[in-house]
């Protein structure tokens, strides 16, 4: 009798041990991720930076994922947000623009695709995307001699102050253009600072559009049969023959809170925006800078 209570017991602590195991394994796989649908570990965690976070002055790559005309930035130094402790973005993906275009082109003449940015970060869903203001282009340099150093020097202080200065003939708002040349951006580190000069943009004859503001125009979201929201303008007022011009519009939060705007409300939606028009590759398309709701008290037919 005593025998089999022994082994009786000696089962016991063999079962309890087998599920502390079992336990420990399982608390382990968890909190890796693995096993587990949709679960990603800390390290994987995806950081955004704030809407309308600016930069002024950060080097970087041209780059494209495929043959399809989508492109990236990719920073030499991570872009940290040291107000909010966000995190840090290393590769973004940038709007259609007009400088997007002269920047397409000048890689392409040139054969180079490292520049030095200034733009306004964006934040859509969830999702960070790079609109640009400017662009310098860089090239590597292996030594300056030492006697041309000084000279050197003014030709890298003015090239910095045309970067951190920006002149206004983007139509930059005003409040952006402040936030440009104050500095709310925080590129981390100088690396990938060192070594490099600008060099000439390509001479190139081309008939991109300069950038401009819309300000105080009405007009409605409307979505396309290709799934991009468009803003289309109230011709209202206006003269007899014409039509309100529609703008492809960029991801931005802007957007984001019209469309959610929007799709609280069974009719079609009145807005008053103001943004930046840009054209790119022969399309016009617009940056929400803000977005009211209209209220028309039955005056107008919509």
């Amino acid at each position: 009798m005593k025998t089999r209570g022994l082994k009786i017991n000696m089962n016991k602590k063999s079962t309890y041990l087998i599920l502390v195991i079992f336990i420990n394994t399982a608390s382990v796989m968890l909190v890796l991720g693995v096993g587990t649908k949709g679960t990603t570990s800390s390290t994987q965690r995806a950081f955004t930076l704030p809407d309308g976070f600016m930069l002024r002055g950060v080097n970087g790559k041209l780059t494209r994922k495929d043959s399809n005309d989508v492109w990236f930035f990719e920073f030499d130094s991570a872009v940290i947000d040291s107000s909010s402790k966000a995190g840090a973005v290393v590769k973004l993906e940038l709007l259609p623009s007009s400088t997007l275009e002269k920047m397409i082109i000048d890689a392409n003449d040139s054969s180079a695709a490292d520049y030095r940015l200034a733009a306004r970060i964006t934040k859509y869903k969830n999702r960070n995307f790079v609109f640009p203001f400017s662009f310098l282009p860089l090239s590597v340099i292996k030594d300056i001699p030492s006697e041309n150093s000084q000279q050197a020097q003014p030709e890298a202080q003015s090239i910095q102050q045309e970067v951190e200065e920006p002149s206004n003939w983007l139509g930059i708002p005003k409040e952006i253009l402040e936030k440009i040349k104050i500095g709310s951006s925080s590129p981390s580190t100088d690396r990938g600072q060192s070594g490099r000069t600008v060099r000439v943009i390509a001479n190139k004859q081309t008939q991109i559009k300069q950038n401009y503001v819309l300000v105080n125009r009405t007009g409605f979201l409307i979505k396309q049969a290709d799934g991009n929201m468009v803003f289309r303008l109230n011709a209202l007022g206006r003269s007899a023959g014409s039509t309100g011009d529609t703008f492809r519009l960029l991801s931005c939060q802007a957007l984001e809170l019209a469309e959610r705007l929007q799709s609280a409300m069974p009719d079609q939606v009145h807005f008053k925006i103001a943004g930046i028009v840009t054209e790119y590759r022969g399309e016009k398309f617009l940056l929400l800078h803000r977005a009211i709701r209209v209220y028309n008290y039955g005056n107008f037919g919509r």
